[in-house]
């Protein structure tokens, strides 16, 4: 059965349902990696640069959502930087456990379909719940590959639920009037 539209997930509603120990069979994440690049160099605070992706409104962004976006803003960033030009971070991880009540359709599906009686649902995915202001993904890297970064992070944005801001945490005076 086909996916639903995000937008049926996409607001905040209700209180986050996380307990994965009383739902059997929750989906895997699809993040593979949280931090890629050159991870020492930003651990060690050795990058000049640092660009902050947040969110404008509340919204829950999907694991595969979050999984796109790194994707594209990896591939955009290390073709400009190489691979050990940056490093790149999602920082929030999809806790909440999505649920579809699903519903038959066709020729009898009448007196097949329960309706909404006991509709608790069945684990879909999950999601990342983030209010407004959240930071949800960062890239440091060196003024040289400041515009790559910003760009890698408007291709991330587009991967969202939500209109997000990208805005220079770390990094010279002259870089902050360029976002």
């Amino acid at each position: 059965m086909a996916r639903k539209p995000a937008k049926m997930y996409r607001r905040l509603k209700g209180q986050a349902y996380t307990r994965r120990k009383y739902t059997g069979g929750v989906p895997n994440n699809r993040i593979l990696r949280f931090h890629m690049g050159n991870r020492k160099a930003a651990e060690a605070n050795e990058f000049p640069v640092v660009l902050e992706l947040t969110v404008d409104e509340s919204c829950q962004i999907r694991h595969t959502a979050l999984e796109a976006a790194r994707v594209i803003s990896n591939a955009t960033i290390r073709a400009a930087a190489g691979q050990e030009g940056y490093a790149l971070r999602i920082k929030v991880y999809p806790h909440h456990i999505l649920r579809e009540n699903k519903q038959a359709t066709g020729a009898g599906a009448d007196r097949v379909s329960q309706g909404m009686r006991c509709a608790f649902g069945k684990n879909v995915g999950t999601a990342a719940r983030c209010k407004r202001g959240t930071s949800v993904m960062t890239i440091s890297t060196t003024p040289e590959y400041f515009l790559a970064a910003k760009d890698a992070m408007r291709k991330a944005t587009m991967k969202f639920p939500s209109p997000c801001s990208t805005r220079v945490v770390k990094g010279h005076d002259h870089l902050k009037g360029l976002i």
